[in-house]
């Protein structure tokens, strides 16, 4: 079995915002089995821990009544997110002990994030958690300036940044993903959650200032080209001098993805001969299947895969594809979507002109440095763009309230969201009305005017206060205007900070600085073992191990496995000598 020191989740530990009794059963059932026990844990706290989400005052292994070998933390993603109560799946896990939950922004128009300062022997990271937030609401805060990251004020340079996030990386709409200038150039490392395509390795920013790896879904959620990707996990290693690899770890428990793709067209058949193209494409689902069952060896216990093919039809007749998938139904996990059948779409290539040419060129630079969006199309994307039409404005309820509602109706199974809407809306509606002379609110005119008039106002005011933020630079940050100042993607290794015993560890609003990059990293997701390097000529070569195979919890994602390995303090379960930590916000 792989000893690390800690593991981190970024997000969508669960698929749905209320699983299961079920569910919840099997996952805490797992989190007792592998993360108790009596191996002692060698991390320490140095942060003020209050701003867990716990009433417990502390984390989980430095409670004396709990046994906790491998700590984990996580932040609550876009699945698994407070909604209705304000609670989520996450808070149960929480209060039972079995996860440190963080991330968790109380105000979401002026967000605050705390690291959790940890260290292992010379070994020092500061992580920072933001929990999902509505991708369109988040891009506001941070255009008006008001996402905060707190920083040490003692040995800023001595701490090695990791922020943990759950947001859309992939440009759905312009003001639907958080773009990499956004965040702040004193980070060395970023975990992207929600994005379920894996892109395990490392990849500079765009801005070049620090890494982002993308570990993705651990499970398919749905049959698109991104899902099909092998699944990884990672394991992350740090050292004292803040040099970190990432070693990739392919999950072999997750249910196999192959999607490929065939042109009838090329395949030399009589459009007129059903019979030959249903032949031909059995022929091709029977290869596949052939194909992940010899990958899969003789596992045992081997689970059904899912398998999809893409048909390019123009000019033959399609079939019907679940009469095509009954002859698989024993075969493969989805018989009755094995079959995807598109047709060619022909466009003249238009002329264009030098600025047009210069933007393509630009804009595909920009595509190399992130990935393309797997799901093009989502329900608040049709609902928003339905609202804001001009035939369809509301003449009673605000259209964003109206779309927040609905949101939280179809995503969060929130039965009660449009109902608790429409009242609070007509509350307000009547409150309005009460301030006015009775004598005219007797006239349906003067009410129609008097609620068209209000619906107007915030309507205006909305978009008056959207038309005044300002756009992200590709170059520079909103609150740094020195992005720009080196430009080289990597930076020197730097020399750890001796850590000085019994002083407190404040923090202080970041002013984002020009900051090298960190160190140079080899491939990896994220495990994180952090090595304390006793020889500068020494090569860091991890030890071969063998991974045993652990269950998965529900559509868990993105598993980032963090060990500290190093000059470790003296163990202790109970709580960390250290003083509670100051905070200072400039």
């Amino acid at each position: 079995m792989l000893e690390v020191d800690m593991i981190l989740l970024g997000g969508d530990l669960f698929h749905d915002n209320k699983p299961s009794r079920g569910t919840i059963y099997r996952t805490m059932e797992l989190f007792r089995k592998y993360c108790m026990g009596d191996r002692a844990v060698n991390i320490e706290i140095l942060s003020d821990q209050s701003h867990l989400h716990t009433r417990f005052g502390c984390v989980n292994f430095e409670d004396p009544n709990y046994n906790i070998e491998i700590p984990v933390f996580s932040i609550h993603g876009n699945h698994d997110d407070p909604a209705g109560e304000g609670l989520a799946a996450l808070d149960i896990l929480s209060v039972a002990n079995l996860v440190n939950y963080f991330g968790k922004s109380d105000n979401i128009d002026d967000v605050t994030v705390y690291p959790i300062l940890l260290r292992k022997g010379q070994t020092k990271i500061a992580l920072y958690g933001l929990g999902n937030i509505r991708d369109e609401r988040l891009y506001r805060t941070f255009q008006q300036k008001k996402v905060k990251l707190m920083r040490p004020i003692e040995d800023r340079d001595s701490w090695w940044n990791l922020l943990v996030l759950h947001q859309n990386r992939a440009a759905h709409s312009p003001k639907n993903h958080i773009h990499e200038c956004m965040l702040d150039n004193f980070l060395d490392f970023v975990l992207w959650g929600h994005e379920h395509e894996c892109l395990i390795d490392p990849q500079v920013s765009a801005i070049g200032k620090y890494y982002i790896t993308q570990p993705g879904s651990s499970v398919a959620t749905s049959l698109s080209e991104g899902e099909s990707k092998k699944k990884h996990v990672g394991l992350l290693k740090v050292d004292s001098t803040q040099s970190f690899k990432v070693v990739p770890i392919p999950l072999d428990t997750v249910r196999p993805f192959l999607m490929q793709a065939v042109e009838l067209a090329t395949a030399d058949l009589d459009p007129n001969d059903e019979e030959a193209v249903i032949e031909y494409l059995v022929n091709e689902v029977n290869a596949m299947i052939a194909k992940v069952e010899d990958e899969q060896g003789d596992r045992p216990n081997p689970m059904k895969p899912l398998i999809r093919l893409k048909v390019e039809y123009t000019g033959y007749a399609p079939c019907n594809p679940q009469r095509f998938g009954q002859r698989f139904v024993d075969r493969v996990a989805n018989p009755n979507e094995i079959l995807l059948f598109h047709r060619k779409r022909v466009q003249a290539a238009p002329k264009r002109s030098k600025e047009s040419t210069d933007q393509l060129e630009k804009d595909l630079l920009m595509r190399a440095l992130r990935p393309d969006p797997i799901d093009t199309v989502k329900i608040e994307d049709l609902i928003s763009s339905f609202l804001n039409e001009p035939k369809s404005t509301l003449e009673i309820f605000p259209e964003a309230e109206m779309n927040d509602a609905l949101h939280l109706y179809v995503e969060k199974d929130e039965k009660h969201a449009i109902t608790n809407f429409v009242n609070e809306s007509l509350k307000s509606t009547r409150d309005i009305l009460g301030k006015e002379d009775p004598a005219k609110i007797a006239q349906s005119e003067f009410i129609q005017q008097l609620v068209a008039e209000q619906t107007a106002q915030l309507r205006f005011r909305k978009k008056e206060e959207e038309d005044s933020l300002p756009k992200p630079s590709l170059q520079d940050s909103d609150d740094d205007a020195n992005r720009d100042e080196d430009d080289a993607p990597k930076k020197p290794k730097r020399k750890a900070a001796t850590p000085k015993k019994s002083k407190t560890t404040p923090l202080k609003t970041i002013k984002s600085e020009t900051k090298s990059t960190p160190a140079k990293a080899s491939k990896a997701n994220l495990k994180m073992d952090v090595e304390e390097i006793q020889d500068d000529d020494e090569e860091d070569s991890p030890k071969s191990v063998k991974v045993k195979k652990e269950p998965e919890a529900k559509k868990k994602r993105i598993t980032s496995i963090l060990d500290f390995v190093g000059d470790s303090p003296s163990a202790s379960s109970g709580p960390s000598d250290n003083p509670v930590s100051k905070y200072k916000r400039k």
